[in-house]
């Protein structure tokens, strides 16, 4: 009887992911995913992010593979990026049409994500994000947004927000990412939005594309389906807090602490992709 009920439980708990038995989920773990999804929501309200950047270095941390965790996060950034958009559209900081371009390119971006996602090498994964956040940091400290312009719509822009939404989303799918630390900025600097504007607009084309992104990835069994709802739910809650203090600290000072947030990651980052490397020589060699 004890044998059918354990070899139950593991069928059903497959329901969750790909590799499930390789996270933590001890009452510490927990706890850490609920740590991680307030912080998350934080993040997100305050920079336009999904929090991929936070909640994938966490769960590789609690012991999901690097693939399983970029999935698993791309899952848990729908409802953090419901909350945020709310909050932003409430203030009037959202651009419709723009986010809906920037999603259509997304979303056949996402697609491409995802396949990659499922057939790169755990090394190559860790060396791309370490690559997608050093771009990120260098426009964050070059780069200071306004408070008040709006995108200036034309043709010409609409397809370049899409090509924009193909890289946007190539990038999420395989990153475990929103998506919105390189809309933002991407946002500000080629198409004149606002701080404010590219964060509402960023998060707003984020939440479909982390639907059908994550869409591919339960079809692959890549993601751990308990593990995003835990995350995502805790993050909705505080996203309305960070869009407060978004709104309430100046363009720079809001580019500063995301560039230093970043850098504190960049560094782990660093750390982890070196050591893994080494294994692999020693493997090889």
């Amino acid at each position: 009887m004890g044998g059918k009920v354990s070899g139950d439980w593991r069928k059903a708990d497959r329901l969750f992911g790909n590799d499930p038995a390789g996270l933590d989920e001890s009452a510490r773990g927990i706890v850490v995913l609920v740590v991680v999804g307030l912080l998350v929501g934080v993040l997100s309200g305050m920079f336009g992010i999904g929090g991929g950047t936070v909640i994938v270095p966490a769960l590789v941390w609690l012991g999901l593979s690097q693939r399983n965790a970029a999935a698993t996060s791309t899952l848990a950034i729908v409802p953090t990026s419901i909350s945020g958009v709310v909050s932003y559209a409430t203030g009037g900081h959202v651009d419709w049409l723009a986010a809906v371009l920037l999603f259509c390119g997304m979303f056949v971006g996402g697609q491409i994500g995802s396949w990659l996602l499922s057939r790169l090498p755990e090394l190559v994964l860790r060396w791309i994000f370490v690559a997608f956040l050093v771009f990120v940091v260098i426009n964050q400290v070059s780069f200071v947004p306004s408070r008040d312009h709006q995108i200036a719509m034309s043709v010409t822009t609409g397809i370049c927000l899409a090509l924009l939404g193909v890289i946007i989303g190539t990038l999420a799918g395989l990153l475990g990412i929103g998506g919105g630390a390189l809309a933002v900025p991407s946002l500000s600097i080629l198409f004149g939005a606002s701080d404010l504007v590219a964060r509402g607009t960023s998060l707003l084309a984020m939440f479909p594309n982390s639907i059908t992104t994550s869409a591919a990835n339960l079809k692959r069994r890549l993601a751990h389906v308990k593990t995003a709802l835990i995350i995502g739910v805790t993050a909705a809650v505080t996203a309305p807090l960070g869009t407060w203090i978004a709104g309430a600290v100046s363009p720079r000072v809001g580019a500063i602490m995301f560039a230093c947030y970043l850098c504190v990651l960049l560094v782990r980052s660093v750390f982890v992709a070196v050591k893994a490397t080494r294994v692999v020589r020693v493997a090889r060699g």
